[in-house]
């Protein structure tokens, strides 16, 4: 719509603002940047009646006309978070709805994606274990700078062969500094303290990365973790007891000096000592009547519901120390669709905006023809090195997801398969070496599809034809990503984005294009 390209055309400006005066300083410059983190178990709920502004903190796009709705927009785009993570736990996994979560995002996933799309947010990941999720979001104009995105879970319920308990992460490494964000569910219960320290000493041992440098968690540059990590409150007091404490703010001191979390952490370092917690100021998550702020008498108040983090203050330069700071931790109780109320914290965090990591330059596309053969064409930056499984992506000019793609094909040709059909299911994020017979029409002109060229001392050029079986929308405009890929379940990172280009039938083609919508 006119509104929506309008505000594109606002954030694109801002973005190369932003770059032009990141570019103006030199190479290990740090910057600020901000990280919104969420946790929250929606016992098996749905988003279906629910807003996540207050949860994501933003407030309205819509004002009274849509100018004053782009007024909004462009006076938040200075004040929003630069990453997301929207860590839940309880998610409705029914077999019917893992089924489902086989070919459609999960319900969360999208209606988070849908709220913050209208901000130029990307979902950049989203790995699941079971009711555990953790979908990530980084603001467009920092896309093209991701590197070595990785997930990871690990299992903990009934002895690690179960997945209704464990951990999943995402690791990405971001301006030179690599940030790992680890949501858990941990073992449930007042008196099974032991268990929830074992479930994460469990966790460091088996949450390994394929990473340089980034092996292990801690490994990390910045660590977020945060969940339902289940820490009740010490003593034997009834739940009337704990309840009526928690009404007097006098005692607020006195309970969180009880909290679990906070004896193992702080005193006896039997688990998250690494982690750094400001502690709550808010009263506590857990149980709640469903439907109202009141709590449920069958369970005694605590707080279960966490986000702590850590920084390794040494990185590319000594000299300039990485730093983190917690701006905010707080609760949102006008959330009542589950027995837990939603936590949220908001960081900043410093990196080195000017950070640049070898990858692909691509030539300009002026017009993708529908319905013919198109050639693509990059070159290879020097020490770039080309992963087995990487491939190409065409992508809509405002997509909100990097699942969004239209068509890709994969760049070594050893590798590939016969055609970049855009209808079949395999996904090249999980799914590196698709089987060689897809569906759809084959017609390659040129056998060789992709072609290399390199003169003394100049970076190898690179062709790579599509096939004319691409459906893509007339008139519509796209851009190219180049992923570098290590394979199924692996790491991958963006090498390249090409400029926006066009797609358009010939005059009196035939062809009819079949749109795909998700």
């Amino acid at each position: 719509t006119p509104n929506t390209q309008s505000t594109q055309n606002a954030m694109s400006q801002a973005t190369e603002m932003d770059e032009t005066k990141a570019a103006a300083g030199g190479k290990h410059q740090l910057g600020t940047y901000r990280v919104y983190v969420v946790t929250w178990n929606v016992g098996s709920r749905f988003p279906d009646n629910i807003s996540l502004r207050q949860l994501l903190g933003l407030h309205d796009l819509e004002g009274p006309d849509e100018q004053e709705g782009q007024k909004a927009v462009a006076m938040e785009m200075d004040h929003l978070p630069d990453i997301y993570a929207l860590g839940l736990q309880e998610v409705n996994a029914q077999p019917q709805q893992q089924v489902l979560g086989l070919f459609k995002e999960d319900p969360w996933t999208h209606k988070a994606k849908q709220l913050l799309r209208r901000y130029d947010y990307v979902a950049i990941k989203t790995e699941q274990m079971q009711g555990l999720l953790l979908s990530m979001f980084v603001r467009r104009k920092h896309v093209a700078h991701l590197r070595d995105i990785e997930a990871e879970f690990t299992r903990t319920g009934f002895g690690g062969i179960w997945g209704n308990k464990g951990a999943v992460s995402v690791r990405f490494t971001l301006y030179g500094c690599g940030l790992a964000f680890v949501v858990a569910h941990l073992a449930a219960h007042d008196h099974q303290l032991d268990e929830r320290i074992e479930d994460y000493r469990q966790i460091l041992e088996n949450h390994h990365y394929h990473v340089k440098r980034y092996r292990e968690i801690y490994d990390h540059d910045y660590v977020f973790w945060f969940g339902d990590l289940n820490f009740r409150l010490e003593g034997s007091d009834s739940a009337t007891e704990v309840r009526q404490l928690v009404g007097d703010e006098t005692q607020h001191a006195a309970l969180i000096k009880r909290d679990q979390l906070y004896k193992v952490r702080e005193q006896t370092q039997q688990a998250f000592q690494v982690l750094h917690e400001r502690l709550p100021a808010f009263p506590p998550t857990f149980k709640f009547r469903e439907g109202t702020s009141e709590y449920d008498m069958k369970r005694r108040p605590a707080w279960t519901d966490r986000i702590m983090y850590a920084v390794q203050p040494l990185n590319k330069q000594p000299a300039m120390q990485l730093a983190i700071e917690q701006r905010s931790y707080k609760s949102h109780p006008a959330y009542t669709i589950s027995d837990h109320k939603p936590v949220t914290s908001d960081f900043t965090v410093k990196l080195y905006p000017n950070v640049r990591a070898p990858g692909v330059l691509f030539s300009p596309l002026a017009v993708w023809r529908i319905g013919d053969e198109n050639t693509v064409e990059y070159r290879k930056q020097a020490e770039f090195e080309e992963g087995s499984n990487d491939w190409i992506g065409i992508y809509p000019i405002a997509y909100a997801s990097l699942a969004d793609y239209a068509a890709y094909e994969y760049v070594n040709q050893a590798e590939s398969p016969a055609s970049s059909d855009s209808n079949h299911e395999a996904d090249p994020f999980d799914t590196p070496t698709p089987a060689t017979h897809r569906r759809g029409r084959h017609h390659h002109r040129n056998q060789q599809r992709l072609r290399r060229h390199q003169e003394a001392n100049a970076p190898e050029m690179v062709r790579l034809d599509f096939a004319d079986d691409v459906e893509l929308r007339h008139g519509e405009q796209y851009r190219l990503i180049y992923f570098r890929s290590t394979g199924i379940r692996g790491v991958t990172s963006l090498a390249g984005i090409s400029d926006a280009f066009v797609a358009e039938k010939r005059r009196g083609s035939p062809h009819r294009t079949e749109y795909h919508v998700d």
